[in-house]
């Protein structure tokens, strides 16, 4: 646990902020989501901030959202600033989400009153909200000040990974336990907030089969936690410790096959009661989920089809020959010690 903490800090010290605009946000842009079941269109806003407060002190074995980070505090005009020169692009999209590479709820990164300010803004704009926050944020106190200003419909995404505490400890060095994350739902599930829970498919150090079955008995220990399970298939991300042990032919991203057969396998635990999504970033690429270049659009373009409509047909008709050597793989590296990494990277 020291030791990867200390390598995760390591690989960030000759990290230095580019010279950026911090009243300009990361990125903003329109999707596909649902309020409902029903498909709308929604909006997107990734903030530019001082970073999440866990990937200050050491961070995540495989995130790299402090990349795009300040790593310095960001004055509340230049937050809110972030906000309207984003929603000068709003097209009265009945969903917004909001992104900001840590916590939505954590004080030193989006102050009450900045946080206020966009969240009375969107009461009037919006049928639906969602953001994201480390568990310790999530107290009575922070969601009854939310609750006060926006009391539409909201949704909170908390990065689980994995229901395994050692695993989350040891080799993602997460920093909270499954019992935090517990207490931290429960106070949303008694606010009638929607919980999205994020899952990681094949953090470091795991084969392709264990990520498979870490990834199944995580959705079946959660199935009742979440009202929305999202899982990332791990991507390679700039001075992480995912990109130190790829850089070494020692990790390989997920397979596409691999997160087919979670979702199928997911589908049949949750049944109806539960969402499921998959959004891969990076996939199709030797950095992100990928099989081979022949099928990996079209595996894309189910696992998107899926998301939207929950539909598990949409899996069935997909094949190709790069199969075999998936199945290779979980057959063969119950003999190794780690992911392999084949010819297609």
């Amino acid at each position: 646990m020291k030791q990867l903490m200390e390598l995760s800090r390591t690989l960030k010290k000759d990290f230095k902020v580019k010279k950026t605009d911090f009243s300009r946000p990361v990125s903003f842009w329109s999707e596909k989501d649902t309020i409902n079941k029903e498909i709308v269109d929604t909006f997107v806003i990734i903030f530019r901030t001082r970073g999440c407060s866990w990937a200050l002190k050491s961070g995540c074995s495989m995130c790299g959202y402090f990349n795009d980070s300040s790593f310095v505090d960001i004055s509340d005009e230049d937050l809110f600033s972030q906000y309207t020169k984003a929603m000068e692009r709003y097209k009265d999209q009945r969903f917004v989400k909001i992104f900001n590479s840590g916590s939505f709820l954590d004080d030193s990164e989006i102050s009450e009153k900045v946080r206020n300010k966009i969240l009375n803004d969107l009461q009037n704009k919006t049928e639906k909200i969602s953001f994201e926050s480390r568990p310790e944020y999530i107290t009575k106190k922070s969601i009854a000040e939310v609750k006060k200003v926006y009391t539409n419909k909201i949704e909170i995404g908390i990065g689980l990974e994995t229901a395994d505490d050692k695993l989350r400890k040891n080799i993602i060095n997460k920093g909270f336990t499954y019992k935090i994350f517990k207490n931290s739902v429960d106070i949303l599930q008694k606010n009638d907030i929607d919980v999205k829970t994020y899952v990681l498919i094949k953090p470091p150090f795991l084969t392709e089969k264990q990520a498979i079955e870490d990834a199944i008995k995580t959705v079946e220990k959660i199935k009742d936690s979440s009202n929305v399970i999202s899982f990332n298939p791990c991507n390679v991300q700039r001075r992480t410790v995912v990109e130190y042990l790829w850089k070494r032919k020692k990790y390989r991203p997920p397979w596409l096959f691999s997160v087919v057969e979670i979702l199928k396998e997911s589908k049949n635990i949750t049944k109806s009661n539960v969402r499921l999504k998959c959004d891969i970033a990076g996939g199709g690429n030797i950095r992100g989920a990928h099989n081979c270049k022949t099928c990996d659009k079209k595996y894309l373009d189910a696992i998107s089809d899926f998301s939207l409509n929950q539909n598990i047909d949409v899996f069935k008709n997909l094949s190709c020959g790069c199969e075999e050597q998936w199945l290779d793989q979980l057959d063969i590296e119950n003999f190794g010690f780690g992911s392999l990494v084949n010819m297609y990277g």
